[in-house]
């Protein structure tokens, strides 16, 4: 079945939001924290860039929402593609934590050997850059080999564990609610009454843990363009609706994470208590604007994201022991040489080539091995059912 390029696109984009924002706040806190006292330029441009919509490019929430959103778009994709079948969706649940592990695992062992050697340095940088109140907690502890595995193989999974890495607090919304979502199209999914019981998930969600809601309105966004063939056609005839539709999504996305009173701002009009609620909502929308627009389709389908959507979930999982060991060495080395602005810019880029390298490397040599483990473990279960016959 054909991708859909421009999916991959924006979830690369999402992943790359992400490193942005780490890496941001790190060096640069007041551009998320807009206290002035956190900033390093005497203009305090950090803080009006911040009270920006340019804030987008390193917000961290609103990309994993944007994450969260996509991913629960390409979850029951193939399921709806292929009329429905319910074999893909047994296929695809029991293959997701074998999906998600060993990547995961081999971050934490990477992450364990650099604590071990105590090549961890954010705690002595956030005292320069001024982000203590974000950086410098991360990782200040004495590794154990056993907490580690642990954390890799159930306790992200199911608790959201994250002390080795910090980004695995997203896992539980991408593997339990992967499982809700396959159980729902399992049981629903061909059922004309199910937008009902698709709206109760929602509300569900929504009282509970709204990031669950990214990846449920992801999934039904893709039964809606999957099987709604006239609906989607009047969305793509009326091209004005999916425009205000992205446009308002990234308005939404763009409202400052920190959540505090906007005033004087385009942001003004929306209350500061709802951020994490702006945010998945501008996902929607953005999601629903590019299904409508094939000029954004052809936009975020670009060579350059696809490349970015391929090495997502490894660029996810492995930025920041990479901001917190290399970018910070290289800080501390030179930002009295240097001065701040040029050592910082000059460690972005070098920053950014290193973390897209070991992404790329990561994507195309461990990233297999869930590949491998799911073929191996199909295999030994056919075998076995084979002796049982």
């Amino acid at each position: 079945m054909k991708k859909l390029a421009y999916i991959d696109g924006l979830k690369g984009i999402g992943a790359l939001m992400v490193y942005f924002c780490h890496f941001v706040f790190a060096f640069y806190y007041a551009a998320y924290s807009l206290t002035p006292e956190s900033s390093h330029t005497a203009s305090q441009i950090e803080i009006a860039i911040g009270k920006t919509p340019l804030n987008l490019l390193y917000s961290g929430n609103a990309a994993v929402c944007l994450f969260l959103v996509f991913s629960g778009f390409v979850l029951c994709l193939s399921y709806f593609r292929s009329g429905r079948d319910k074999k893909r969706l047994g296929t695809s649940a029991w293959k997701r934590y074998f999906r998600l592990m060993p990547m995961i695992l081999a971050a934490n062992l990477l992450i364990f050997v650099l604590m071990s050697l105590g090549l961890y340095r954010n705690a002595e940088t956030a005292v320069i850059t001024k982000s203590e109140a974000w950086f410098a907690g991360f990782n200040q502890f004495a590794p154990d080999f056993l907490q580690m595995l642990y954390e890799s193989l159930i306790g992200c999974f199911l608790q959201g564990s994250n002390d080795y890495n910090g980004v695995l607090w997203t896992i539980p919304y991408l593997f339990l609610g992967a499982l809700v979502v396959y159980l729902a199209a399992y049981l629903v999914g061909k059922n004309p009454l199910r937008y009902i019981a698709y709206g109760v998930m929602i509300l569900v969600s929504a009282v509970t843990d709204i990031y669950f809601t990214g990846i449920f309105m992801g999934f039904i966004a893709c039964d809606f363009f999957c099987t709604q063939k006239k609906g989607m056609e009047l969305w793509r005839k009326y091209w004005i609706l999916p425009f205000l539709s992205f446009a308002a999504g990234v308005y939404l996305l763009s409202y400052p994470s920190i959540g505090v009173d906007m005033a004087g701002t385009i942001y003004a009009p929306l209350p500061p208590a709802y951020t994490v609620i702006y945010h998945m909502a501008g996902a929607v929308g953005l999601l629903a604007g590019v299904l409508g627009l094939s000029g954004l389709q052809r936009f975020f389908g670009a060579k350059i994201f696809c490349f970015l959507g391929d090495i997502s979930y490894s660029l996810y999982l492995l930025h920041f022991p990479v901001i917190a060991t290399f970018s910070c060495w290289f800080f501390l080395g030179l930002h009295e040489r240097l001065g701040y602005h040029l050592t910082v810019g000059l460690d972005f880029l070098c920053t950014t080539a290193l973390v897209l390298g070991i992404a790329y490397l990561s994507r195309r040599y461990v990233e297999p091995v869930s590949g491998l483990l799911e073929r191996g473990i199909q295999k030994a279960a056919v075998g076995r059912k084979a002796e049982r016959s």
